[in-house]
């Protein structure tokens, strides 16, 4: 069933008239004619009395025209309602972040940028790394913001997706406290028995970046993994627990670094420096996309 059907029924109720309202409707009166009698078809019952003049409508056709004038109401406000919703959403900035980007960095980040600016709406889409890199590159999200480290490096053409460092971010060994507030576990004096350590998922950037540090620096054999999660969130609240060590972003955890409810467990040769990076494309160019380019750019 056709929408142009029943705001043909709506014309020829209102005129009576073939001819007319197949001018009206901008069509010749055959096809008009054709459509009518599709919707007859349609519905199984006659709907115009086409033995009298002018046309009238049968008793099916009093009948339905509530019905199809409701219909014709609802489908238009409901187009119009998702038009305005499509307008806004590409009016809005749009970003796709990793996870624990998108929780604890972006937040502060767009603050300042939008207080510059006076920028309007924005919108985050976060997930991993591939979820993220996937929509920014397909044109769902106007910015990608991801961390960057030569052990996962964000195979984009630079010519085409130039990137910017928006900011430094460190992960740091960390592990609770015993009752006397010390670590309960030491990268640097490690007991005779392997350390409990809590793992990013396989999938996970920041597991990916920590996994290669850590053989680089040649000390799986002093690690036991004992939960994996690719959230750094979920991961925080397993080390607040007392499960074991893990790598956090320090940005995830200053207060609990200011509290002492979590604490490093091993000397800085353990950080992890990593950047925050910012890609836009260079085939999205409208205003506030540049503007705020050219903002963060900026020498």
């Amino acid at each position: 069933m056709d929408l142009k059907w029943l705001e043909d029924f709506i014309s020829i109720a209102n005129t009576g008239n073939f001819s007319k309202s197949a001018e009206q409707r901008n069509v010749t009166q055959p096809t008009f004619s054709r459509r009518i009698r599709s919707l007859e078809d349609w519905l199984g019952a006659p709907l115009i009395d086409r033995s009298s003049y002018p046309a009238k409508l049968t008793a099916s056709g009093q009948a339905f025209r509530e019905t199809a004038e409701e219909t014709i109401q609802m489908l238009h406000h409901a187009r119009a309602d998702f038009r305005h919703e499509q307008a806004s959403r590409r009016a809005a900035l749009s970003f796709s972040a990793l996870h624990s980007i998108a929780l604890t960095f972006f937040p502060s980040w767009i603050g300042e940028v939008k207080s510059a600016l006076g920028l309007g709406s924005t919108r985050m889409s976060a997930g991993n790394l591939h979820e993220c890199v996937e929509s920014f590159v397909n044109g769902n999200c106007d910015f990608l913001i991801c961390y960057a480290h030569e052990a996962v490096p964000v195979l984009l053409d630079p010519l085409k997706f130039p990137s910017y460092v928006l900011a430094e971010e460190k992960l740091i060994p960390v592990c609770a406290t015993n009752a006397e507030g010390k670590p309960l576990y030491n990268l640097d004096a490690p007991a005779e028995q392997t350390l409990p350590y809590l793992s990013y998922s396989n999938e996970a950037f920041l597991g990916r970046i920590v996994e290669y540090v850590i053989e680089a620096k040649k000390i799986e054999h002093m690690l036991q993994i004992v939960h994996e999660d690719p959230m750094a969130e979920s991961v925080k609240r397993m080390a607040l627990e007392g499960h074991g060590v893990s790598w956090l972003p320090q940005s995830i955890i200053a207060l609990e670094l200011e509290d002492s409810s979590l604490v490093r467990c091993g000397n800085p040769l353990f950080d992890i420096k990593m950047d925050i990076s910012l890609y836009r494309s260079m085939d999205r160019g409208r205003p506030n996309v540049m503007q705020l380019w050219s903002y963060v750019t900026a020498p």
